[in-house]
């Protein structure tokens, strides 16, 4: 097969992506690029804040995969410089600082990490510290003369946190213009990001076509809800799904979340073209079970960090809990302070609201008993008080170890 068309390429790529700026230039460079017989260079970066990736994080690095897969260079840029400063976009507060033993630690498992769903040898590995570590204090006057702070105040992060007179350090601007010059030192054709990264990715177009460079695309991925439906896929929020998790861990919090958002994950976290995704719709509204069609999505996720053969061996054990109506071993424990029923689901994350709470006792769909359990007794009333002990709880198709 030869290289796919300009078409095709944009076809494939624009899958998932929420805005491109601009996609008719996008599609300039993709017959740029093929009549000068070069690939673009394309780049995300990451700062590493955490040892461990989670689905939420693989949304980018997916959508490198389609470039590389069109034959494009992808760089994975690790920003162990920008990292010691923290990204404020979306943050109410100034990110703590982190070390630099911590950044390196964290950077190692990022690259073991990428490659389950990258190319290695097709991919750059690049850490920021290249070029931004050599920068002396007249470098960053420059750097900083380019930008005023009426147009760091235009950020809607930092404009709420002025209103509210919550402080501004002044390093945190550093951010945006460390991030710019990023794409300055990889002369990037196109840099991905989420949409609270708009910002900083405009930032590098203003930076290259200082430095004489074509403004790279800048193409934004929306963030991904976590299992809740509701807030971003988040580890402070126990919503997530960590790609180090086992696959039968993941396989039970990937079978809890809507049919709604089954869809949202089948578009951000796996291959399959939207003319794909959209004949499972179809096969759904000619009688096909949902729930078959979401344990094919989380077989097919597992399948991307460990073995093919384990992930069908998850999605075996969970059909045989489910059809045998068996409590999950290992159970997540968590405890409250909540007694009354309604409360206790919402503190144990099995309910988002005592609204919810409330409409799944209502539905017959919660059951508990002290642990240990073998069966389960249905409950009825919201406002039941538990007496203290460890519980088994069933919330929907949620189990958790409650301690009250």
């Amino acid at each position: 097969m030869g290289q796919p068309s300009v078409e095709e390429q944009l076809a494939y790529i624009k899958k998932g992506f929420a805005e491109i700026i601009r996609e008719e230039d996008l599609r300039e460079r993709l017959i740029q690029a093929a009549r000068e017989g070069r690939p673009l260079r394309v780049k995300a970066g990451f700062d590493p804040t955490a040892p461990d990736l989670h689905l939420g994080h693989t949304v980018l690095l997916r959508k490198l995969k389609h470039f590389q897969d069109m034959g494009h260079v992808v760089i994975f840029l690790i920003g162990d410089i920008t990292g010691l400063i923290g990204d404020p976009s979306g943050r109410n507060t100034a990110r703590p600082p982190m070390t630099r033993e911590e950044i390196s630690r964290n950077a190692e498992t990022y690259k073991a990490q990428v490659f389950k769903i990258l190319d290695p040898g097709k991919t750059e590995v690049r850490f920021n510290s290249e070029w931004l570590e050599p920068l002396n204090f007249i470098d960053l006057v420059r750097l900083s003369s380019r930008v005023t702070v009426a147009q760091m105040l235009e950020r809607d992060d930092f404009a709420k946190r002025f209103e509210r007179n919550v402080p501004i350090s002044l390093h945190e601007f550093l951010y945006p213009l460390g991030q710019g010059y990023d794409s300055v030192a990889l002369r990037c054709d196109v840099e991905l990001g989420g949409t609270d990264q708009k910002f900083n990715l405009l930032m590098g177009r203003e930076m290259q076509r200082d430095a004489g460079q074509a403004p790279q695309i800048v193409a934004m991925t929306p963030l991904l809800e976590g299992l809740d439906g509701v807030e971003k896929m988040s580890k402070s929020k126990d919503n997530y799904v960590g790609i180090n998790e086992s696959p039968a861990t993941m396989m039970k919090k990937l079978m809890t979340i809507s049919d709604d958002l089954m869809w949202r994950y089948w578009e951000a976290l796996t291959d399959l073209p939207v003319s794909g995704i959209a004949g499972l719709k179809q096969e759904v509204a000619f009688g096909r079970n949902p729930r078959d069609v979401k344990l094919d999505l989380a077989e097919k996720i597992i399948a991307d960090f460990h073995p093919a053969e384990h992930a069908a061996a998850a999605r075996r054990q969970w059909l045989q809990e489910v059809s045998e109506g068996r409590i999950p071993e290992n159970l997540e424990r968590i405890a409250v302070e909540a007694n009354r029923l309604n409360k206790l689901l919402v503190e144990a994350k099995l309910a988002s609201s005592v609204t919810e709470a409330d409409r799944l006792i209502k539905a017959g769909a919660v059951a508990l008993a002290l642990a240990p359990a073998s069966e389960l007794t249905t409950v009825s009333g919201p406002a039941d008080r538990l007496a203290p002990g460890e519980y088994v709880v069933r919330a929907g198709k949620k189990y958790k170890l409650v301690a009250v």
